[in-house]
């Protein structure tokens, strides 16, 4: 069985769990967040989407 979520509701839920129970304050994660909308913006982007896409693919056993 393969479930698929988009990576904002995972990404949500884990800046939900840091904040409820590890005691991270808001605006460490809005700043993080912002920080990442920045960064998408960078000569970077290609680089962490293919890392992104290459770590997937191992979580997931799938092969080209």
């Amino acid at each position: 069985m393969t479930v698929s979520l988009p990576l904002v509701v995972v990404l949500g839920f884990f800046a939900w769990a840091a904040v409820k129970y590890l005691g991270v304050r808001i605006w460490i994660v809005v700043l993080i967040t912002l920080f990442g909308f920045w960064l998408s913006r960078t000569f970077l982007a290609p680089a962490i989407e293919s890392g992104t896409r290459s770590g997937v693919d191992v979580v997931n056993g799938s092969h080209d």
